[in-house]
């Protein structure tokens, strides 16, 4: 059947004539298109070049969206990069698995850059220092107090029969006794540097078993290092340990001293200045006199390990001689004076002790025994250095002239301690006005010291 098209898209009925839109099918008298003629849209028989194209315009919009929405993946990492848990923990970085990773990419400028996890570079790790109450356990059973006549120090073992100390602390003599402990030793001078104010012990009878200490050398010294001194403070109080740092490094004259602020008194000479490390970098020797504070020096123990080669400081000057011509433009002879003078107050106030028990003694029975006495000094027992100083009685209680006796024979050792420091003064060059003013502050005045 042939149905007549318009140029506006519609179609007439042949069964009635009526004109009917394109996109109605059936005319209102009943009469209907057949299915092959007929196109929704054109009306029948419409030709449509370009409907062949739309499903394949439809398949090519599905296939885009699917590669915009496919949620992209990075391969997995190499198998020779080191795995996470092969890591320690302190560089371990935690880090999302790719599958785990959200879908969503992010921007190009926020993202940052992944790399691979690497094994832990070895690091350089210093030497362990001890605690310091470990590092003195080991240190005090090598430290010995020493005493050389009248001079009394410290020294310290460097082998087992072996020890260092200063040259002033020796003195002039060829044999010294040590105390460790509760044991005693006897030592020979075997080397002197006045020099480097140093010098070396053999100790007879060694014990197999002692310890001793390892010396280092003023180049590993750093300003601010803690360091401890250990000595017979004041001669008696043996294992003394006092803890302090390095002051300073420096050159007296040809000898190198370390300067620390670590307490150093009288009878601390010849003690070792010890490091964190247990090395002896310093002999501990002076202090900087008594208006300085926590200002003290020690010999570099470099110029032990000179001694110890066969090599020698000239003994032109002494430490102390350079330290105090620095210092003050002091010559050698003042230098010595004024530990002369140290000298003697330490002896003389370790008589005063011994004089003030025989005092008591002498009170506790000088009553019952004693008549009359020629006194002439600050203890009345001094007129046990006259004879017949002393005139006795009798007493029920005591047998007087055994009393007498004892405090005569105390009073003689007093007496020759006394000339025995009196002679050691005067040999520093102590002055004799210098003397009496010592004696008289510890009372100890008596006309014979000055015969």
């Amino acid at each position: 059947m042939d149905i007549a098209r318009s140029e506006n898209n519609g179609w007439n009925c042949p069964s009635c004539g009526r004109r009917v839109p394109g996109r109605i099918r059936a005319c209102r008298c009943g009469f209907e298109q057949p299915s092959a003629t007929w196109s929704a849209g054109d009306g029948p028989g419409t030709s449509r070049p370009w409907a062949a194209g739309l499903p394949l315009l439809a398949i090519g919009l599905v296939f885009g969206a699917a590669l915009a929405l496919y949620p992209w993946k990075e391969p997995p990492a190499a198998a020779t990069e080191t795995p996470v848990a092969a890591v320690p923990a302190a560089r371990t970085a935690v880090s999302v698995p790719p599958e785990d990773q959200p879908d969503t990419p992010q921007p190009a400028d926020e993202a940052a850059p992944i790399e691979p996890v690497r094994a832990a570079e070895p690091t350089v790790t210093p030497p362990e220092t001890a605690r310091l109450e470990d590092l003195v356990s080991r240190v005090v059973p090598a430290v010995a107090f020493i005493q050389a006549g009248q001079n009394r120090g410290t020294g310290f073992f460097i082998a087992r029969d072996k020890l260092l100390t200063n040259a002033h602390v020796v003195g002039g003599q060829t044999s010294v006794k040590l105390q460790l402990g509760e044991t005693s030793y006897a030592a020979r001078v075997i080397n002197v540097s006045t020099g480097s104010d140093l010098a070396v012990l053999q100790v007879y009878n060694a014990s197999p078993s002692q310890p001793v200490l390892s010396l280092g050398s003023v180049s590993s010294a750093r300003v601010g290092e803690e360091v401890i001194a250990v000595g017979s403070a004041l001669g008696v109080l043996s294992n003394t340990v006092t803890r302090g740092i390095i002051s300073a490094v420096r050159k007296a004259g040809p000898i190198t001293l370390i300067q620390t602020d670590a307490a150093i008194n009288p009878g601390n000479s010849g003690g070792p200045l010890v490091n964190r490390a247990g090395q002896v970098i310093g002999i501990n020797s002076l202090r900087a006199g008594q208006q300085a504070e926590g200002v003290a020096f020690a010999v570099a123990i470099d110029h032990a390990t000179q001694l110890l080669n066969g090599e020698r400081m000239a003994d032109s000057q002494t430490p102390l001689g350079s330290l105090t011509k620095m210092l003050d433009g002091r010559s050698e002879t003042d230098a010595q004076r004024s530990r002369g003078e140290e000298e003697y107050t330490r002896a003389l106030d370790r008589i005063a002790r011994t004089a003030a028990e025989l005092d008591s003694f002498w009170t506790r029975y000088a009553t019952g025994c004693v008549t009359s006495v020629a006194a002439t000094g600050d203890h009345p027992w001094f007129a046990a250095y006259q004879p017949n100083g002393v005139r006795l009685g009798t007493s029920v209680t005591i047998d007087c002239n055994e009393w007498l006796d004892t405090v005569e024979e105390r009073a003689d050792d007093i007496r020759d301690e006394m000339e025995r420091a009196g002679e050691a003064a005067r040999q520093r060059g102590v002055y004799p006005g210098t003397a009496r003013d010592l004696r008289r502050r510890y009372r100890m005045t008596w006309a014979g010291w000055d015969r």
